[in-house]
């Protein structure tokens, strides 16, 4: 019910701006965000390289209603691209493609993502299709197949909450795609997803199985976990050694959390990658991260009594 009631206010406008004015809420949400521009988001980038942790930088946004928005986010990231390059950074970048106006034009929205993947190619620097509810999970999958074709350094978030994904992930593996399993953090109608967190858990060990399985790899094949749950952790890091010697992926956590365990995991030779978010279009991401694990409201609490 929490879950619920957390991710219908992540829709809500007026909550949304609220929140917006609210001290102790944006002192809340800088625990998992360094900042809301690029150059802090940077900053956080190279404060964790010499950790060992690499990055991933994703500027908040989603439903794109303009076209001039949409070709604005476009030269955002291309600009983070040269960045990236620039520093010398090992990192990623993450982009909705309702961000790139694929609420407008679905075509346009995939020429602009091809752009973005073509800026970043030089570098090696991947580029992730972040996977948004199910009416655009099979138009992200189409992109990414597209762009898979001509381009290497495209991935694709898959959420292992949706009872789908399981045929998704068989339908890419022929591709060796690059793949980031999170657990997911939308509304969607009960027949679409898994009730349980246990089940939940269970397929995202199985999707990871399957991602990582000898059998099943194709060249390029790569897996990226994303998951705050220690025994989660544990099992993939395990399942991973077990079936790909420990090669063909990596950890995936988010910027504040687990934060000496993102060390531990660095230091004990295990590939560990950090999504750093920024921008001012936090208040849905964040109430999706407090759906996915709704302890997080005792923090917003004690901030907020503290003042």
């Amino acid at each position: 019910m929490l879950r619920g009631i957390l991710l219908a206010g992540s829709e809500n406008p007026w909550l949304r701006e609220q929140a917006s004015r609210r001290r102790f809420v944006r002192r809340a949400v800088s625990r998992f965000m360094p900042g809301e521009t690029l150059d802090e988001a940077l900053s956080a980038a190279k404060n964790l390289a010499p950790q060992g942790l690499g990055t991933i930088l994703t500027q908040l946004g989603e439903h794109v209603s303009d076209p001039g928005e949409a070709e604005a986010t476009v030269e955002h990231y291309l600009d983070v691209a040269r960045r990236i390059a620039a520093a010398g950074l090992d990192a990623e970048i993450s982009v909705k493609l309702t961000q790139l106006g694929q609420d407008l034009d679905n075509a346009q929205a995939v020429e602009r993502a091809r752009r973005i993947v073509e800026a970043a190619r030089p570098a090696g620097t991947r580029v992730w299709l972040d996977m948004e509810n199910t009416p655009y999970v099979d138009r992200t999958l189409d992109t990414f197949r597209k762009l898979r074709q001509t381009h290497s350094n495209v991935g694709v978030a898959l959420q292992a909450y949706l009872r789908r994904t399981a045929a998704d992930v068989e339908s890419l593996l022929p591709l060796g795609p690059a793949v980031r399993i999170v657990k997911g953090a939308y509304r969607e109608a009960p027949d679409h997803v898994y009730p349980k967190k246990s089940d939940v858990d269970e397929n995202f060990h199985r999707l990871c199985a399957r991602l990582l399985d000898p059998g099943a790899r194709r060249p390029g094949t790569w897996l990226a976990a994303g998951t705050h749950d220690l025994r989660l952790i544990r099992r993939i890091v395990a399942l991973a050694s077990d079936l790909a010697g420990g090669e063909g992926y990596e950890i995936a956590m988010l910027y504040g959390i687990q934060r000496e365990e993102q060390r531990r995991l660095a230091a004990g030779g295990v590939r560990t990658r950090i999504l750093i978010s920024y921008g001012s279009y936090w208040f849905p991401w964040y109430m999706r991260r407090l759906a996915e694990r709704p302890a997080n409201l005792l923090f917003v609490m004690r901030n907020a009594f503290g003042g």
